[in-house]
């Protein structure tokens, strides 16, 4: 054995050609419809100096910190994240309480803090962390995982911390991403679903008791006598989503007409769309068209083959990520990537799912491309992780009695181990 971990040591795997080209098309993919999105925008207005490029050019400075910090991270041997995951987790934390103290309020939420003159998102890094913090107790724990007391409680404590931190904020939308995807973790390490099903239920009673204590204090509130109408507006910002998801031609104002906006953009599009750069409906009419509503500029540019054809490949990137994590021999790199992937699956989700009316909006970024620069920039590098995965994968000098040995323990209880399994001899 430690021969054989001497071998491993002297040798480096090449990465996945598939996964790394798919994740270099999906963001210059992004870069493109960046710019078809808002340089009408950005040309019209004095605050962006009237540059059809403004967002353009931030975005792809973030590509190109994206890429080295990829890079950078896919040259890291991935169980050394088993160390890396625990200062990387505590900076994440003192940065989401730091923004709660002097962060920058933007749409409503104190989310945003400057550092080295960037402004940066601390709870996208606290995605990243969480994975990795969860992956290296799940797997350190082993069979003790599945203990209520000693094992799933404290996993909980923490993911409820930066969950409830985050929710402070307020950011709902980040908050369900990270609660669903460390729910999905936790599930593929093996946890009982006794367990999991008390946790979802737990959940679901404190958001209505949230929601039901939230309601109650607005409605005894006194109003804002200097600008009531905008006070109202923000504090009902969430009932008036779930009314404009419930009817969007009810009411075309608000929430109600972002949505109406971002249905009419996909039907405008039709079978074969306008053409990149030729949409109207990005033109003062659709808000955020660069954000969180790029996928109804793709809708109508691209039309619906377009459409079709960008999620095939979303939907392959994703599923290729699945099959690199499930191939990896050590339960750490399987459940790390398997929380990556699915939080890149999820958001993708909660972001198309709420402009076509197939859930509430949320107000979340589409992974790789839409603007966001602090969002951007994580995902390439968790991309990088996954990549390390990858190449270990890749590795000659790996055996299939070793593989065997380090997941005889878990495998009867982890859904994503035994798939691992399953994988491996299919290949």
């Amino acid at each position: 054995m430690k021969q054989q971990t001497a071998q491993t040591k002297t040798k480096r795997g090449t990465p996945d050609f598939q996964l790394l080209i798919l994740t270099l098309l999906l963001v210059g993919f992004g870069l493109v419809m960046v710019f078809s999105s808002s340089s009408s925008i950005a040309i019209a207005s004095k605050s962006f100096n009237n540059d059809a490029l403004f967002f353009t050019k931030k975005q792809l400075m973030w590509a190109v910190l994206g890429l080295v910090g990829m890079f950078f991270a896919m040259n890291i041997r991935f169980n050394k994240y088993k160390k890396l995951y625990a200062p990387f987790f505590l900076i994440t934390t003192v940065m989401l309480l730091v923004v709660l103290v002097s962060g920058a309020m933007l749409n409503g939420a104190r989310s945003w803090i400057r550092i080295f003159g960037f402004s940066v998102q601390p709870a996208e890094f606290a995605k990243i962390a969480i994975i990795l913090y969860l992956a290296a107790l799940i797997t350190k724990k082993g069979e003790r995982f599945r203990d209520l007391k000693t094992g799933y409680i404290p996993v909980l404590v923490i993911v409820g911390f930066i969950a409830g931190l985050i929710m402070l904020q307020p950011d709902f939308g980040t908050c369900f991403i990270l609660v669903a995807t460390c729910g999905l973790v936790i599930y593929a390490g093996g946890a009982s679903m006794k367990h999991i099903m008390g946790s979802i239920l737990l959940v679901v009673l404190g958001a209505a008791l949230a929601l039901g204590a939230n309601a109650l204090f607005s409605s005894v509130s006194s109003p804002d006598t200097t600008n009531g109408s905008a006070t109202e507006a923000t504090k009902n910002y969430k009932i008036d989503r779930i009314h404009a998801f419930l009817d969007p031609l009810s009411e075309k104002t608000g929430g109600s007409l972002n949505l109406y906006r971002s249905l009419v953009a996909i039907g405008d599009g039709g079978i074969t769309g306008s053409g990149i750069g030729q949409g109207t409906m990005k033109l003062h009419y659709l808000p955020n068209a660069y954000n969180d509503f790029i996928f109804s500029v793709i809708g109508e540019e691209l039309g619906f083959i377009g459409s079709v054809l960008f999620l095939l490949v979303y939907l392959y990137f994703i599923w290729r990520g699945i099959i690199v994590s499930l191939r990896c021999p050590d339960p750490f790199g399987t459940l790390v990537g398997i929380g990556i992937m699915g939080l890149i699956a999820i958001q993708a989700f909660i972001n198309i799912g709420g402009v076509t009316q197939t859930i509430p909006v949320t107000g979340v970024t589409l992974p790789f491309i839409s603007y966001g620069g602090t969002s951007l920039f994580v995902m390439m590098v968790a991309m990088g992780i996954v990549l390390s995965i990858s190449r270990t994968n890749n590795l000659d000098v790996i055996k299939e009695e070793k593989t065997k040995s380090v997941t005889v323990q878990t495998s009867r209880t982890s859904p994503a181990l035994r798939s691992r399994e399953s994988i491996r001899r299919i290949r």
